[in-house]
């Protein structure tokens, strides 16, 4: 008796377009294509569709949209009494600060460090590489949570007219993290954003308010959001928020 169908992962040059999302494998949830091109175009490309790259060292370029997603509608951010007691204790204390595309490269690295529950990282030097040339078209931006002149904490993600794509965050300091998630929460509200793509399920997130939706509902979300112009982020700045 024959055996199920072999699949074929969908291999993408430099001069072809990403399938489409709905072309994605169920298991593993969301895989869709592999490649080499890391380039700016190839990202802003992957963004407006809903994909976005992941992968170890030694393997190509992987594209992933998967089904659900994991988003964050910014009305329904959840912050904790304990986090909200940091943050008024944080903006009593002078020492601490929260910066806006201050250190966009210190904090990709420090996203790509081990953690105590996985020594690898899928940031590698080609990811860091990439993202730092979108964050110099301002397409990529970072928020650093600063103890004194300590980087404290932070996340960096794809910004693409008013939609907001979160990619990796780290914490040296207790909730740094946290408070970095809260402070962009507040300035894309200002903004004018409704959603942060957070990409897959989990604990962390969820208990901040995040949740599953399905990929078509999110993919139509990303078409229209995309396409609305999006703010001057060179003459954006962002602090401590009220708690």
């Amino acid at each position: 008796m024959a055996g199920p169908p072999r699949r074929t992962l969908a291999w993408v040059g430099p001069n072809d377009r990403l399938p489409d999302p709905s072309r994605a494998w169920p298991d593993p949830n969301g895989l869709l294509a592999a490649g080499a091109d890391l380039s700016a175009a190839r990202l802003l490309e992957a963004y407006r569709q809903g994909i976005f790259p992941w992968y170890t060292e030694g393997q190509p370029v992987l594209w992933w949209s998967p089904d659900p997603r994991m988003v964050l509608y910014l009305d329904e951010f959840k912050a904790s009494r304990s986090l909200a007691k940091k943050v008024r204790s944080m903006r009593r204390d002078g020492r601490w600060r929260v910066t806006l595309d201050a250190c966009f490269d210190c904090v990709m690295r420090e996203c790509a460090m081990p953690r105590a529950d996985n020594d690898g990282t899928w940031i590698t030097r080609e990811i860091a590489d990439a993202y730092g040339d979108l964050h110099r078209i301002d397409a990529a931006h970072s928020v650093e949570v600063w103890d004194g002149e300590r980087l404290a904490g932070g996340l960096y993600g794809v910004s693409i007219g008013r939609m907001f794509f979160g990619e990796s965050m780290f914490a040296r300091v207790p909730d740094a993290s946290k408070v970095a998630l809260y402070a962009l929460v507040q300035l894309l509200r200002r903004l004018g954003f409704r959603v942060i793509d957070c990409q897959q399920n989990t604990r962390h997130l969820a208990s901040l308010g995040a949740r599953e939706i399905p990929r078509v509902s999110f993919l139509q979300q990303v078409a229209e959001l995309t396409r609305q112009p999006g703010p001057d982020w060179r003459a954006t700045s962002i602090d401590l928020p009220d708690a």
